[in-house]
């Protein structure tokens, strides 16, 4: 909540520079007190907001390595692996049967006789798909 409350008024500073800016007729805008303002009113408010949640809030928190793992290779999402080896009607079936029958991907693939184990795990390597590449 105080971090949304630290973005209305980053959101409404953003507004008053905007209009600042596009209110100064001359060359020399006289909202620069205004623009000024409100945006070092921002920078401070963010750079607060940001210090404080970080410490009472994010440090300390460490990731569950082996739940991430798991909900990374049970997800259906990872048929898309599969497309350009059985093509599209065979992955939907893949991903549809293993989203009915609560199956793996690979246990789907496998009984309905599209790969093999070794095959699965060859097309399919999350690590190849969560970040850039050079292919």
């Amino acid at each position: 909540e105080a971090l949304t409350m630290v973005c209305a008024q980053v959101m409404g500073n953003h507004v008053a520079i905007t209009v600042g800016g596009s209110n100064g007729h001359f060359e020399l805008n006289v909202f620069k007190p205004l623009i000024a303002n409100a945006l070092l009113h921002s920078l401070r408010l963010l750079g607060d907001a940001s210090g404080s949640f970080e410490k009472k809030c994010v440090r300390g928190i460490e990731a569950n390595k082996e739940r991430i793992s798991k909900l990374l290779n049970e997800s259906l999402m990872l048929v898309t692996a599969l497309n350009p080896k059985i093509g599209y009607d065979n992955a939907a079936a893949v991903a549809k049967k293993a989203h009915k029958e609560g199956l793996t991907l690979k246990e789907a693939a496998l009984k309905l006789g599209v790969l093999t184990e070794e095959e699965f795990h060859q097309f399919v390597v999350p690590e190849k798909m969560i970040g850039p590449s050079d292919d």
